[in-house]
């Protein structure tokens, strides 16, 4: 079967949890921006975690559904509705052959996320089906999605309920979330005012905020020196203070390595939430130590291992 887009929405994308392992080659991971929402979304329906997805904004594509499949949809809540019906999120669902995908409205987040049984079958290159959109590889014809195009993926017999996600796994998206952060190797480097500003002021995401990086804007912070650093490994979630004291924090599509001063790092857990956070929200810092960030990682991987059981659980009840 096939996902027909009517309409593309805007910057659609075909993603997974990225291409890992050719960073030392300068090529970069790219991957769903909320990874939380997609493995929350591939586990419901019984997809492995690195199953592709769709990642979306709003407005949202429009998309039929060429014969019956099943459907879950996660992150930014955008109003889903299937032929006029509202389809609940954090939720999955049975549709019908013609039926007719919709998204209605901008409601909370920045980045929905659209998981079919048995995952989108896509091109991949160095084993990801993620969409790198500067290089054109990967994902629907490497590229973003337009009108008239068709991803191929399997049909699904109607033999098991719709599935609502509980309260517990979901990340605690808000418009101004407190991010956890790890210090960083120039942390230090910091002035004694600078670290105070870090780690108590609220900073507001710019307009220049993409796949690649959110640039902040706060207090300018300063360094005790000015530092002569020779480029160095980065990662989604690495912090860095710019020439003119601002903050930006590298995103899904950052580049392999960065000259700037690394401050910090997010704490995995907390990645989400930045994923669904745009231009003119805000955001604080709270420091965290490794283990603690390992800890909370953990905590996330026992709850998504408790999901899958429980939905595999319901499935094989209902057919028996």
């Amino acid at each position: 079967m096939s996902l027909v887009f009517k309409k593309p929405g805007i910057l659609t994308t075909v993603q997974d949890l990225g291409r890992t392992g050719w960073r030392s080659l300068g090529i970069n991971p790219n991957g769903v921006m909320d990874a939380a929402a997609a493995r929350i979304a591939n586990a419901v329906l019984g997809n492995s975690d690195s199953a592709a997805v769709l990642e979306f904004h709003f407005p949202a594509p429009e998309i039929e559904f060429d014969a019956d499949t099943k459907i879950a949809i996660a992150g930014a809540d955008f109003g889903a509705r299937i032929d006029g019906t509202d389809l609940q999120n954090w939720s999955s669902a049975f549709v019908k052959e013609g039926s007719l995908l919709k998204f209605a409205k901008p409601g909370f987040g920045r980045r929905g996320y659209l998981s079919v049984e048995g995952g989108l079958q896509v091109h991949k290159w160095l084993g990801s089906s993620s969409t790198n959109l500067a290089a054109r590889v990967g994902g629907c014809s490497r590229r973003e999605l337009i009108a008239a195009d068709r991803i191929e993926c399997a049909t699904a017999p109607d033999t098991a309920p719709a599935l609502k996600i509980g309260q517990s796994i979901m990340p605690p998206y808000s418009r101004f979330p407190t991010i956890r952060v790890i210090a960083g190797n120039e942390f230090e480097f910091l002035t004694a005012i600078a670290e105070r500003s870090l780690l108590l002021d609220r900073f507001t995401l710019t307009n220049d905020c993409d796949r690649m990086g959110y640039r902040l804007a706060g207090t300018p912070l300063h360094l005790l020196d000015d530092l002569q650093m020779v480029s160095s490994a980065v990662t989604f979630g690495t912090i860095q203070i710019l020439p003119d004291g601002q903050l930006i924090i590298l995103m899904a599509d950052h580049q392999t390595s960065g000259g700037y001063p690394r401050l910090g790092s997010v704490a995995s857990v907390d990645l989400p939430l930045l994923a669904q956070t745009g231009p003119g929200d805000g955001l604080s810092f709270s420091p965290i130590s490794i283990e603690e960030a390992e800890w909370l990682a953990l905590q996330f991987e026992k709850e998504l291992k408790f999901l899958r059981v429980g939905c595999k659980f319901r499935n094989q009840n209902d057919h028996h």
